[in-house]
């Protein structure tokens, strides 16, 4: 279970920062609560994988997923770069992301 845990943290810190993106050109109070909400739910979520697991594995699957999911948002939603190199260095990401979850029992 502390796996799905942290898998869902990771889905909730990419919405997060997806809505910070958002919150810096709207400056809505919907999109501020829904941050605010986003980024709470991440960290409970997180807390609760940590029973668990170790606190750098989890810590380290958690910004992974967070950080692949901002890069792969921005580029499906904000037109950034697809260039092959920023796609090199995304899959190195996740397959260290991956590698952590095999190594972890």
């Amino acid at each position: 279970m502390e796996w799905i845990y942290v898998v869902v943290a990771g889905l909730f810190e990419m919405v997060g920062v997806t809505m910070m993106n958002q919150f810096s050109k709207s400056r809505t109070v919907s999109s501020l609560i829904f941050l605010i909400g986003a980024f709470a739910a991440s960290f409970f979520f997180l807390s609760l994988a940590m029973e668990t697991l170790p606190m750098g594995t989890a810590y380290a699957i958690w910004t992974g997923i967070g950080a692949a999911g901002g890069v792969i948002v921005g580029m499906i939603l904000y037109g950034e770069s697809r260039h092959w190199k920023r796609l090199l260095f995304l899959s190195l990401l996740l397959c260290s992301t991956v590698g952590l979850k095999l190594v972890t029992s």
